[in-house]
């Protein structure tokens, strides 16, 4: 009877490639696994025709989804290898972890990786691999004992410094000793780029135990428990009689598995562990969230390029060489098969004069934008995206367990050709056709159950009210909001109307409700419309907040005049809107009472999102009475300048006021007898965001070129600082055209007292034959 233990790293083709020869040498009759027990119920999955990795197990609490983890595989990771040469040869292969029931039910165990960051990937910089990104985020002892020998100071790390330090990366400290800048370079060579795997594992061993020797007890209970689980585990196995046993580990356990301690010690620290209620099932992912920069623990930097080297073993240099100049010619960049040529010329001479026996990434990179970019860096972030990193999404096979609504999902993707895909794609919908109006209707649904896979980046515009432009992308994370979604039912169209209507009836905010009106329909949920419509009714009867009001009414108004493109009845909505406007117009002058500068900031977006409002509706009614108001606020006395200035514009936009009326009430405000502060912002009023209008148009440039000229000298003066205050909004280009328009006036001034003035006709007529030479032409003087 013999144990092999074989430290592996995650993630890697070097380790994976030398594990699977490893195994096949010894052929056992038994192989443990570094993963959740929980799991090997769908272990057998695996090996199914359909299951293409990158693919994650998923183990989370039925009860509470959030309450989840990820283990991600590769087809390059070790441990898939491991299985997949069990399940083909029938060979029992079993998990050998402290199952996530356990650690699921600790205080803190079990969210890591369930928590990522989405937009973590996208802000990660763009660096030569092996550089900045190959070092694991937030390592705070490191940075301080580094900025403190730069200062000559030796740093003596405390214990538990020392061990945060070992444990958070082994690799990276390996690395130090010996003499490489970071754990991942080390890796890359010593192991990811080997030719022979002979003694690989035992090498390892050695290494891993020398470093647990100089590393202080881990404080953390949860690790000593994996560990005396894992033993348990390889007892077990020796116990049934297993001879040649195969344990596949990291690295860091190895040690701790081949020196065993008495099973009595084991029990004891496994004894009492709380318990919860999982499930596992497989879930699709995609390399981007195989690495560091997206919160992975255990990842790497560059998926994409461990994934050539596993496909690839033979000229990767040449072939990965060749894969750029696709990339780049795909994209319209020059690339011949001169400039290939030349790069892998280049990569191998870079790592010749860094003693390397083979080219690594960080030659290629260097190479490729040496060779095929000439040294600029941006066209770099295609090689970043492809070719290092990778877009891949895995697949799983239909007899995954999946959840009623997970079923559902994936039924819907394919009726309507709406296949999930790891990168960004944009999508321009045509809402006339059938199949464009359901892709809609079912990305909207999934926004409001918090799965944006679609984000909507334009509704209408150029090309027509019907036509809506998405950008769709998937992230594993997803799935997790799927099972949450669960709870609500058991499809998407029944999750999205319960979860609606629970959301209708917590909330005491018009505003949001009518938010979800309007998201309710673009969902075509009409259960759920309807009762929203009956609590949109009863908070706006009891509410007599004129703000909140006004800020639900904008949203009504889209519904009223976009639902013809949908095909939706928006009676009920027109109802709605009816009501709000009566009570908007009676209440709004009491609301703009007595306002200060804050009040009238916040009011001032309200009062402009009400008139485009009903302006977009054109009901004749509603903007008769909407104007009659603007009237009484315009002549309101103590109204604050913000909003009586933009009334008087909103006026005169509409030809209901006539420029002079605007002219004279601007010479009243802007008197001097009135305060300067209220004097700015009623001028400010009347041109906020009106730049363009000044330049373009002729609606309000004439009145503020009356009012300027006849300002005596000392009160423009006066006036100059509110003006400036106003124009310095403006964008420079504008203030430069506006400066322009201001001097062509001024010419055209002088022009104009040119041609009043007495010409010398006399003299003008002696320069007459000469100029009628120089033309070509015959003189002849005009007789009197």
């Amino acid at each position: 009877m013999a144990t092999h233990i074989f430290g592996i790293r995650h993630h890697g083709p070097g380790s994976a490639r030398s594990l699977r020869n490893a195994i096949e040498s010894l052929e056992p009759d038994c192989v443990l696994v570094e993963g959740p027990p929980d799991a090997e119920a769908v272990l057998s999955l695996l090996a199914h025709t359909d299951m293409k990795p990158p693919v994650a197990l998923l183990i989370y609490v039925p009860e509470e989804p959030s309450r989840s983890v990820y283990y991600p595989f590769a087809t390059y990771s070790p441990e898939w290898q491991a299985i997949a040469y069990a399940l083909k040869r029938n060979v029992p292969v079993r998990f050998m972890d402290l199952p996530q029931a356990h650690r699921l039910a600790l205080p803190e165990g079990g969210e890591p990786q369930s928590k990522q960051p989405e937009s973590a990937l996208e802000k990660a910089p763009i660096a030569p691999p092996g550089q900045a990104q190959s070092v694991p985020p937030e390592n705070p002892i490191g940075e301080i004992e580094t900025e403190l020998e730069t200062e000559g100071v030796e740093v003596p790390l405390p214990e538990e410094a020392l061990t945060i330090r070992v444990r958070q990366d082994p690799l990276n400290w390996i690395a130090e000793a010996a003499g490489y800048s970071d754990g991942e370079s080390w890796w890359e060579h010593m192991v990811e780029q080997r030719r022979s795997s002979a003694d690989l594992f035992q090498g390892v061993m050695e290494v891993m135990s020398a470093v647990r020797e100089v590393a202080p007890p881990d404080p953390d209970p949860v690790e000593a428990q994996r560990e005396a689980w894992m033993r348990q585990t390889i007892r077990a196995a020796e116990r049934e009689g297993f001879q040649r046993i195969a344990v596949v580990c990291g690295a860091w356990h190895g040690p701790a598995l081949a020196t065993m301690p008495s099973e009595k010690e084991d029990a004891a620290l496994l004894k009492g562990l709380p318990k919860a209620k999982v499930a596992a099932t497989w879930v699709p992912w995609t390399y981007g969230r195989l690495t560091y920069a997206s919160g992975y623990g255990a990842g790497v930097t560059s998926p994409a390029w461990y994934e050539h080297l596993w496909l690839h073993p033979d000229r990767v240099i040449a072939r990965w060489m060749t894969s750029a100049a696709q990339l780049f010619r795909e994209e319209d960049l020059p690339a011949s098969p001169a400039s290939v040529i030349e790069a892998v010329r280049l990569a191998e001479a870079l790592a010749a004069v860094r003693e390397r026996p083979l080219p690594g990434l960080p030659e290629l990179w260097e190479a490729a934008q040496a060779i095929f970019c000439f040294g600029s860096a941006l066209p770099m972030r295609l090689i970043q995206e492809k070719l290092i990193v990778g877009e891949k999404l895995g697949q799983v096979p239909e007899e995954t367990p999946m959840l009623p609504i997970q079923q559902d999902l994936r039924r819907e993707q394919k009726r309507l050709r709406l296949a999930p895909e790891a990168a960004h794609r944009d999508e321009d919908f045509d809402l006339r056709k059938a199949n464009d109006l359901e892709r809609s209707v079912l990305l909207h649904r999934l926004n409001l159950l918090g799965i944006p896979w679609g984000q909507l980046q334009r509704s209408g515009g150029g090309k027509g009210t019907f036509h809506e432009l998405w950008r769709i992308q998937w992230h594993p994370e997803f799935e997790v909001k799927l099972i949450e979604a669960n709870v609500y039912g058991n499809t998407v169209l029944a999750a999205t109307t319960r979860s609606v209507i629970e959301f209708a009836d917590k909330t005491q905010e018009l505003a949001d409700v009518t938010k979800m009106v309007e998201q309710t329909l673009l969902a075509d949920l009409p259960a759920a419309i309807q009762h929203l419509m009956t609590r949109l009714e009863s908070l706006a009867a009891v509410t007599s907040d004129v703000p909140h009001l006004m800020d639900a009414l904008p949203s009504l108004a889209n519904v009223l005049r976009y639902g013809n493109v949908r095909q939706m009845d928006v009676g009920m909505v027109g109802h709605v809107v009816e009501g709000l406007v009566v009570r908007i117009c009676v209440g709004l002058p009491a609301a703009c009472a007595s306002m200060n500068d804050d009040a009238a900031e916040a009011m001032y977006p309200r009062l402009m999102g009400v008139h485009n409002a009903l302006r977009l509706l054109e009901n004749a009614e509603h903007l008769a009475a909407w104007n009659a108001t603007l009237e009484r606020l315009a002549n309101l006395n103590g109204l604050h300048g913000l909003i009586a200035g933009r009334c008087c514009r909103l006026l005169l936009d509409q030809q209901i006021w006539e420029a002079e009326e605007v002219g004279r009430r601007l010479n009243l405000a802007l008197s001097t007898a009135n305060d300067p502060a209220q004097a700015a912002a009623w001028i400010e009023g009347l041109l906020k965001e009106s730049g363009e209008v000044l330049v373009h148009t002729d609606a309000l440039w004439p009145i503020l070129d009356r009012w300027v000229a006849s300002l005596p000298p000392d009160t423009f003066i006066q006036l100059l600082p509110l003006l400036r205050r106003t124009f310095s909004t403006f964008h420079a280009p504008l203030r430069r055209q506006l400066g322009e328009r201001a001097r062509g006036r001024a010419g055209s001034l002088t022009a104009h007292a040119t041609t009043v003035t007495d010409l010398d006709t006399e003299r003008a007529e002696r320069v007459l034959p000469l100029v009628a030479r120089i033309l070509g032409l015959t003189y002849e003087k005009a007789m009197p």
